[in-house]
């Protein structure tokens, strides 16, 4: 454990840089906050810590993690904390994380009994909502174009609940060629267009244990006409009267649940 007193101290000036998404990137960082996102960063397989930046508090509620892998463990006081990242943090704990190479949707895709593929999710949140509802749902992965928020930016990492470490994920394009790649499954395009096929129907109606892709769009356009066009069928949920349409996490969300209870 190595105590922090200085804001200047060269040890913990990565730290100061939390705030800058870019400045990580170019470095192969990301920024895990919050005590039980760095417990699940700590139980991946597949990211490395560089270093943990925390409080006494908080190496006290998360001493019996932070001491099995020993990276440098930074002590500093919640108001250094907070003046060192550059914006007021509560939550006492932030660790830097080390982006692995891009992985080949290959690797995971094939193993994958139901992916969700998103075209076009900007939003941060959406993106780790939807990290989060694959992880408790059945996704066996994530496949993003490449116009989708970064899977490892702080807030769609804070908002999936460390879902990005546990969820195989890649970010590809051309997005639609590598789907068409999978061979024998069921590609779902869920649009809200009343001329759609029910969700409830497809997911009765399917082969027992069919693969399957969800394609999901961004809130507002949807998916893109050439995404709907390539898909098997295109899904809708009904909704009441007078709704347009469902955000885009509660969506994935019911849709998956309905595949996975569906599934044989």
């Amino acid at each position: 454990m190595i105590h922090i007193a200085r804001l200047d101290d060269p040890r913990v000036a990565d730290y100061a840089h939390v705030g800058d998404p870019e400045w990580l990137r170019q470095r192969g960082l990301f920024v895990a906050e919050g005590r039980f996102v760095v417990r699940r960063l700590f139980a991946s397989s597949t990211f490395s810590v560089r270093s943990v930046l925390v409080t006494p508090a908080a190496l006290a509620a998360t001493k019996d993690v932070l001491e099995t892998d020993r990276p440098p463990i930074f002590v500093c006081e919640q108001q250094t904390m907070s003046e060192l990242a550059g914006f007021n943090f509560h939550r006492g704990c932030l660790a830097l994380g080390e982006r692995p190479p891009q992985s080949d949707p290959r690797t995971w895709m094939d193993r994958a009994h139901c992916i969700l593929a998103l075209e076009g999710v900007g939003n941060p949140d959406n993106v780790g909502g939807l990290f989060r509802v694959a992880a408790a749902l059945g996704g066996g992965g994530v496949l993003l174009d490449g116009k989708c928020a970064d899977p490892l930016y702080r807030k769609a990492i804070r908002t999936s609940m460390g879902a990005v470490f546990r969820v195989p994920f890649s970010v590809v394009d051309p997005w639609l060629p590598t789907i068409q790649t999978l061979g024998e499954v069921d590609v779902v395009a869920l649009t809200p267009n009343p001329s759609a096929t029910r969700l409830a129907d497809f997911a009765r109606d399917r082969p027992p244990n069919r693969r399957t892709v969800l394609m999901l769009g961004a809130e507002g356009p949807g998916l893109s006409t050439e995404a709907i066009t390539a898909a098997t069928v295109a899904a809708r949920i009904p909704v009441s009267a007078g709704v347009d349409s469902l955000n885009v996490v509660v969506a994935g969300g019911i849709a998956l649940a309905a595949l996975a209870q569906n599934k044989g």
